[in-house]
């Protein structure tokens, strides 16, 4: 018995979309996320949605996020021309440990608006290189199915090697939800 005509069209085009490569997410440029990465993504806005609330999020006693990175042209507001913007940093200096854990990122990412306010847009995950191989030697610490990128010392930042990973969940980076600098992101 021969296979309906409908079947063997649908094996052809699945066979060409095979071929293709992998499936593209919408217009963000990264490649299909796993229901499982989704997931993780989804509990880390779960985690990260109290800290819109800027006040709390920097507050000691509140999310302690309170250390601001400022790079070495003084500016807290990071931007890259060309590239967008990585907007403000405050890091929460009891997270830096080998433990990268999904649900505590090490920085929260604001972007300042033209009315003084702080607008949460991100968080970016930080481990330095040499506490990483302490604990895991002649490996690459990775979240949501990526490695993070090596930011060798001489940095902007004076600060010795480091891995880091960006990830933009509360505006969407035409770049990437993974990408380091965001062109929707501006520094005043």
């Amino acid at each position: 018995m021969k296979p309906p005509v409908k079947t063997l069209a649908g094996i052809a085009l699945a066979g060409m979309l095979l071929a293709q490569g992998p499936a593209r997410a919408h217009d963000d440029g990264e490649l299909k996320l796993s229901p499982g990465v989704q997931a993780q993504i989804a509990e880390v806005r779960r985690a990260t949605a109290r800290f819109h609330d800027f006040h709390f999020a920097i507050h000691p006693n509140g999310g302690g996020y309170g250390g601001l990175v400022v790079d070495l042209a003084g500016k807290s507001c990071i931007d890259q021309p060309g590239q967008g913007g990585m907007g403000v940093h405050y890091v929460n200096g009891n997270l830096f440990n080998a433990h990268l854990d999904p649900l505590k990122p090490q920085a929260l990412i604001y972007e300042p608006l033209t009315d003084g306010t702080m607008r949460l847009v991100g968080v970016e995950y930080i481990v330095l290189k040499s506490v990483w191989d302490g604990a895991f030697a002649g490996t690459t610490p990775r979240l949501f199915g990526r490695n993070l990128h090596l930011v060798a010392a001489g940095n902007r930042y004076g600060l010795p090697d480091f891995y880091e990973l960006h990830l933009w969940l509360w505006q969407p980076n035409r770049s990437g939800m993974f990408n380091d600098w965001s062109p929707a992101v501006r520094c005043p």
